[in-house]
């Protein structure tokens, strides 16, 4: 694996169709999915955004910033495990 590609984090395949899934997301979560920098599978999204959604009170914009928090703390934990120094701010 070359040095760019590693990582700490979980991967699983799945066997059902991820264009599907990401069909069944809502609107929302297809547009925060749109600009996240990890490669999140759909079915995490809708998990995530669920939880996001259901902690801002339905807030879409709160729930986006959630979510942004959530990606961050992976950035940081996976940099750490990878020896990397990724400063998850510059991220985006």
């Amino acid at each position: 694996m070359s040095p760019n590609m590693q990582t700490a984090l979980k991967r699983r395949r799945r066997r059902t169709n991820p264009m599907d899934e990401f069909d069944r997301l809502p609107p929302g979560a297809r547009r925060w999915l749109h600009k996240a920098v990890l490669p999140w599978s759909a079915r995490s999204v809708a998990r995530h955004w669920a939880e996001a959604v259901s902690r801002t009170g339905g807030d879409e914009a709160a729930a986006h910033a959630w979510l942004d928090t959530l990606e961050r703390r992976l950035l940081a934990r996976d940099a750490l495990a990878t020896g990397g120094v990724v400063s998850p701010a510059k991220a985006r």
